[in-house]
């Protein structure tokens, strides 16, 4: 007889589950050579799996279609486009200065369309007048250029005492050590080179003598005392074509602060004048007409 093969029932069956499990770990498991591995060594590299890939892949496409971009549009609106535009960061805006009732009472008083003549204008700033000291009468002059430069001599002083210093060695060496204790630098022409040496520390706070502002003299000592009785130097601001010169207290009374700021008028020139504003330290403009 041949020989006879015996099939048992149910074995076929595990077989083809084995096989099934054995492909699946095969196709789940990704081999790669590495460097330095003798032969026959593997380096199992385990990853997501194929549908895995492709189910974050759908994901994606679905978030970018939904989470598209926000332009803004001139007026300021949101609008959806396709293209990538990042979004403007909204200006901040500052608070308006909010004055207190005393002042805001006071400011009443002030035509802000009118121009006052100068006498007008001096009869209502003491009716202005909040703070409990003497405040400083302030004149503030638009001119029609940068680069002017006025020396003059204020008939009543501004209400303030002016400290003259003269340029010498002991002036330098302070200065040097950042000890400016003076309103006013005069110097000599023959002192000039060594002053240079400390201009940065003058030039920034206008006191660096010069021939436009009348500070350079062969005679300091008698300048010094023009200064002491109200000389004053005043000019345009750097980048602004606008003054901001100090006329007297208001303790001074009508009279006196009329003369001062008529010299300073006669100073500047009425031609460089556009326009020009009064107020003391605390009170509201007023515009003053140019006779």
């Amino acid at each position: 007889m041949g020989k006879i093969r015996v099939k048992t029932l149910g074995i076929e069956e595990l077989e083809k589950k084995q096989k099934k499990e054995a492909l699946k770990r095969k196709e789940a498991k990704k081999t790669a050579k590495v460097p330095g591995l003798k032969g026959g060594e593997r380096l199992v590299v385990v990853g997501p799996s194929k549908e895995e890939l492709e189910r974050v892949a759908t994901t994606e496409t679905q978030k970018t279609t939904e989470t598209q971009k926000l332009s803004v549009s001139d007026d300021g609106s949101d609008k959806l486009s396709g293209s990538v535009v990042a979004k403007k960061p909204a200006k901040i805006k500052q608070k308006e200065r909010i004055r207190s009732s005393k002042y805001q009472t006071i400011a009443k008083l002030v035509d802000k369309t009118k121009k006052y003549t100068l006498s007008d204008a001096l009869e209502l700033l003491p009716k202005l007048h909040l703070a409990k000291f003497d405040e400083t009468v302030e004149l503030h002059i638009n001119t029609t250029q940068k680069g002017i430069n006025v020396n003059t001599n204020l008939p009543y002083g501004a209400g303030k005492k002016i400290k003259v210093a003269i340029a010498d060695e002991k002036i330098i060496e302070n200065v040097a050590k950042g000890k400016i204790d003076f309103d006013v630098l005069l110097a000599e022409p023959s002192i000039m080179p060594k002053l240079a040496k400390v201009a940065k520390f003058l030039g920034p706070r206008g006191l660096m003598p010069n021939p436009k502002n009348g500070t350079i003299t062969t005679n300091p000592k008698e300048l010094a005392k023009k200064f002491e009785e109200g000389q004053t130097t005043f000019k345009t601001e750097a980048k602004t074509p606008i003054m901001h010169i100090a006329v007297g207290k208001l303790s001074f009374g009508e009279k006196k602060l009329s003369q001062n700021i008529q010299a300073v008028f006669a100073a500047v020139k009425p031609e460089n004048i556009k326009n020009a504003t009064l107020k003391s330290t605390m009170s509201p403009g007023i515009k003053v007409k140019l006779d």
